[in-house]
């Protein structure tokens, strides 16, 4: 059912992408608001009760609404998945960002490529030059590749029902709305270390998967001895297997607010160009192709015994 049910919500999501979750967010963003009021005081513990309260009681629910579609009529059961992932994966939500760029250079309109990248950003980026642009833009699609579609598929397949990709992409909803005030950082240390947890595996498996469809040895080079020096070491590890697997140099300085921002290298061989961008894409699909090719095997495994 979990094959079935992705490859229904990719299909659904590349003939109908639910481009709009603002209500969706600003109704998860009022729950968390209301958490952070009822409970923070500045403690750590504090910080993980509220966690709690806004994680577990959804996923629970979620996994006895499974439960019951699922006694009722299967097919019940494979339309909330479906469902749930269409909400969760957001295969195209971010993917309109990288298009625009990608037509923008392309028609050498490096304003408009600009001001598409500082959206996706939500940082001005006016003053980057053709190749930080293009930089930038592979970082931002290798890093949503695997926060919106690898990780959630992750744990989807690993929890019953739809509860593994809630409880995914409403940890990491919480660590990003509690974790970026610096007021709230105590308050928000468990939601952090509760979404570094849920997200050690998938981004190993994700950055495995960008080295199998890809330069193989290259990528496990840069992920050995570059992931480590990125700010975020995690998602240094899905940027350096990424930058090795298409043959691209990432990270580096940037020009941004007047001042140089000092960036570790990330990737080899050559500096990142609009042929990248179309690396970039093949890279994802590739991987996506192997993990549902993967998900495939065992299903085929499990019913031969």
């Amino acid at each position: 059912m979990s094959l079935l049910s992705l490859a229904a919500a990719l299909l659904l999501e590349q003939w109908r992408p639910l481009a709009d979750r603002r209500y969706l967010y600003a109704l998860l963003a009022r729950y968390a608001t209301f958490l952070e009021g009822l409970f923070n005081a500045g403690e750590t513990r504090q910080g993980a009760i509220a966690w709690a309260i806004a994680v577990l009681p959804v996923v629970l629910g979620a996994w006895l609404v499974y439960r019951a579609a699922y006694g009722a009529n299967p097919l019940l059961a494979l339309l909330l998945n479906v469902a749930a992932l269409y909400l969760t994966m957001g295969f195209r939500q971010r993917s309109h960002y990288f298009t625009g760029i990608h037509l923008a250079l392309k028609e050498n309109d490096l304003a408009k490529a600009r001001d598409i990248l500082s959206a996706w950003r939500q940082v001005s980026c006016a003053e980057l030059d053709r190749e930080a642009i293009t930089r930038l833009a592979i970082e931002e699609a290798l890093i949503a590749s695997h926060r919106y579609v690898f990780g959630v598929i992750f744990w989807f397949v690993l929890l019953p029902g739809p509860t593994g990709a809630i409880l995914y992409r409403l940890s990491m909803f919480l660590k990003g709305r509690w974790g970026e005030e610096a007021e709230l950082e105590r308050f928000s240390h468990f939601a952090r270390r509760a979404f570094a947890a849920l997200d050690w595996l998938p981004v190993r498996f994700t950055a495995a998967a960008f080295a199998v469809v890809g330069d193989f040895e290259d990528a496990v080079f840069c992920w050995r001895t570059q992931a480590s020096n990125w700010p975020d070491p995690e998602l240094g590890i899905v940027l350096a297997s990424g930058a090795g697997a298409i043959g691209v140099r990432l990270g580096m300085p940037i020009l941004a607010g007047g001042e140089v921002v000092d960036r570790p290298e990330l990737g080899l061989g050559e500096p990142a160009d609009i042929g990248h961008l179309d690396s970039t894409v093949g890279l994802v699909w590739r991987a996506l192709v192997v993990w549902l090719l993967l998900l495939l095997l065992i299903a085929l495994a499990g019913a031969s015994t």
